[in-house]
């Protein structure tokens, strides 16, 4: 049996870990691929089941748009303080290129959340022993 290393829910949800286990990947490549939007369907490790039910994630749509706000206003006052007499365009720009850019963030991060803080999941640290015994299980019958 191999020891794993013990993650706190903090740096599980930067490192997109699975909520019950913490060692399992949710995303099947890196935020930076082109296909960021890319989940496991389950836990590697522990074997959870990521979609709680059919349409599980649109609920992430508000945190991401959570995000994007936070974004926006974080650009216009930048823009605001920083900048006299700021032209239309000088807005568009300060404020598009941001959500561009944490599009990927954005997405990935407001599922994450969203599997954390709504998915009716606990961490449990045996969860790995519990899945190995079940699939030994499933192998003798």
């Amino acid at each position: 049996m191999e020891k794993h290393k013990e993650r706190s829910a903090l740096q599980a949800v930067i490192d997109a870990k699975c909520p019950q286990c913490r060692q399992g990947d949710i995303y099947v490549y890196k935020m930076l691929s082109t296909k960021f939007t890319t989940m496991n369907k389950t836990c590697s490790e522990c074997g959870l089941y990521y979609e709680r039910e059919p349409g599980f994630f649109w609920g992430a749509m508000y945190i991401s748009y959570g995000f994007a706000i936070a974004t926006v206003l974080t650009a216009f006052a930048i823009m605001t303080i920083l900048v006299d007499h700021v032209k239309l365009w000088q807005y568009f720009v300060a404020i598009f290129v941001p959500l561009f850019i944490i599009a990927p963030f954005a997405f990935r991060y407001s599922r994450v959340l969203m599997l954390y803080l709504f998915a009716g999941v606990s961490y449990d640290k045996d969860a790995i022993e519990k899945n190995e015994d079940k699939i030994k299980q499933e192998k003798i019958n």
